[in-house]
């Protein structure tokens, strides 16, 4: 008899804001075979939040928000009673690129409002604003294992308190000339709402971290969507997702750490 039992997960509902996929439905005719029509990613009004907090907020936070109300939704879960994973590997890349040009003007004033936008956390603390939610909110980077890294944080989460999780992941372009050191084609975003084994939603595909492997991670079939994975951090979870659109059972390897990805098995 062993002692030890994987870390596991209802998927209760799924998120997702991409080029040419504007929520989980769309994503999931096109991961199981629909042609893909890339376009540019939709960036929703936030307008869970006060109008003076919606006009200070940029794209990630919209992008970030979005996903975040799209899984909570499917999942009819309270927003406001979620603890939350947010996942990015670089947070608000045009916000640091306006600093940096404040910086090297002749004008080195920082506006507030860009200096709080800077910070790793300011997609969670406007989700806080957004939903009043004041459960436990977690934020991991992790280049671009970032979403693996989420994805492992949620679940420890949710096997500690026995209580749903929701993991954002999310990751938009760097200007010029940031993007020339660190590319990513395209704005990205999904969301996962993780439930206990014990919620009592058989119905619901199941996750479970097979362990840390060196094998080589899952690509797409479709050349152009398996750039989009590669080309975008958060969009490290398209195989997982696939996998799920299509309500296939089997394992699932993901991008983590150099020489080291996630297997996670995955139950329609």
């Amino acid at each position: 008899m062993t002692l030890y039992q994987p870390l596991s997960a209802h998927i209760a509902g799924i998120g997702v804001l991409g080029p040419g996929l504007a929520d989980w439905a769309a994503a999931r005719a096109v991961l199981a075979g629909a042609p893909w029509t890339p376009s540019a990613t939709p960036m929703p009004a936030p307008e869970s939040l006060p109008p003076a907090e919606r006009r200070r907020v940029g794209n990630v936070v919209r992008l970030a928000l979005a996903v975040g109300m799209q899984a909570a939704s499917a999942g009819g879960a309270d927003a406001a009673t979620l603890a939350t994973v947010f996942a990015s590997s670089g947070g608000d890349g045009a916000n640091c690129h306006a600093i940096c040009e404040a910086l090297a003007s002749g004008d080195r004033l920082i506006s507030p409002t860009r200096f709080h936008n800077s910070v790793n956390n300011a997609a969670s603390g406007y989700w806080g604003i957004a939903t009043g939610a004041q459960a436990a909110s977690t934020i991991v980077s992790a280049y671009d294992g970032s979403f693996a890294a989420g994805l492992v944080e949620a679940l420890s989460q949710l096997r500690a308190s026995a209580a749903p999780v929701l993991l954002i992941a999310y990751d938009l372009p760097y200007p010029e000339p940031l993007a020339a050191a660190r590319p990513q084609g395209a704005a990205f975003a999904t969301a996962l709402l993780l439930t206990p084994d014990s919620h009592g939603a058989q119905a619901l595909p199941r996750l479970a971290l097979a362990g840390f492997t060196c094998c080589a991670c899952d690509s797409l079939p479709d050349p152009a969507l398996d750039a989009l994975r590669r080309d975008v951090p958060a969009a490290r979870a398209l195989p997982l997702l696939a996998r799920m659109a299509r309500g296939e059972a089997g394992t699932s390897v993901l991008e983590y750490l150099d020489g080291l990805a996630l297997a996670v098995d995955v139950t329609p």
